[in-house]
């Protein structure tokens, strides 16, 4: 059976039901609604709770927050969107966690005791200069914003926060977090129909003909469509990739792009650039 309690977390937390809550139940977390389920066999292949086992390859999230009750919830939440979530309850912990365990992300809170989440991050960066992190704070201040960022923040968010949110930031990041590392160590050169194509010198050549250097922005958005060749090429991975943004103004800016190289490659029949209404662009090579 399915209880909803409808609450912030803030006013959840502040109730004795917590403190009852035992281990055989857990907690979703979606918007203001925190939903508690009673775990029944059938359940218990999802994850154990108890023993914090994921029984599926997830990307592992380490998890640093000083609050054990909000710890816990988000925690739980992030398991049943299916991460790997790893709870350390403070900044010195949480360093010893990142040290023994492979992460594909960092949450982690601002105000902790022993070790702050900035001097935290700064030490996750200087062992992994590409771990993506996210802040957690209660502090607003333009100044904690932007000291986040300085030591190498992709996200801020304030408490409390929308669950949706979280998770929608969680997803964007890993995905262009991935999209970099295919861009960066993937072979630069390519062949497709009568065309080959140097993305480390943003060379394009058709045929025998003279090679025609692209431009940054093409030489990338190139890159990106011959990786996702014959399939779809996400329109956000693109933009969040290239340019940085995802919005209408940035979204003209990839179309005039696309236009751009469908003129490069309209010397192949064989070649085109297929637009997928909104979903992203398609590269059939034949």
């Amino acid at each position: 059976m399915i209880k909803r309690l409808r609450s912030n977390i803030g006013d959840f937390l502040s109730k004795s039901f917590f403190r009852n809550f035992r281990y055989n139940n857990y907690i979703v977390i979606s918007k203001s609604m925190i939903s508690v389920f009673s775990r029944i066999d059938k359940d218990a292949k999802l994850y154990d709770l108890q023993h914090g086992i994921i029984h599926n390859n997830k990307k592992r999230i380490l998890l640093v927050e000083d609050d054990p009750n909000f710890g816990i919830i988000l925690r739980d939440f992030l398991k049943m969107n299916e991460y790997d979530v790893i709870l350390a309850k403070n900044g010195m912990e949480g360093f010893e966690k990142f040290k023994k365990f492979e992460f594909n992300l960092c949450i982690l809170d601002v105000m902790m005791p022993y070790k702050d989440g900035f001097t935290l991050a700064s030490e996750i960066k200087g062992l992994s200069p590409d771990m993506p992190i996210i802040f957690l704070t209660a502090k607003s201040m333009k100044e904690d914003v932007l000291k986040g960022y300085k030591v190498g923040a992709d996200d801020y968010l304030k408490k409390p926060f929308d669950s949706d949110v979280l998770l929608f930031k969680i997803k964007a990041i890993l995905k262009r977090n991935k999209l970099s590392s295919i861009i960066e160590s993937e072979e630069t050169e390519f062949s497709f129909s009568s065309f080959h194509f140097n993305s480390k010198l943003r060379h394009l050549s058709y045929n025998n003909e003279k090679e025609v250097k692209l431009s940054p922005k093409e030489n990338m958005l190139l890159k990106l469509l011959l990786i996702h060749k014959n399939d779809l090429m996400p329109r956000e991975l693109a933009l969040t990739r290239i340019w940085h943004d995802d919005n209408y103004f940035t979204s003209r800016s990839m179309d005039v792009y696309i236009a751009k190289l469908r003129k490069q490659l309209q010397k192949d029949p064989n070649v085109t650039i297929n637009n997928i209404h909104g979903e992203g662009f398609r590269l059939i090579v034949k």
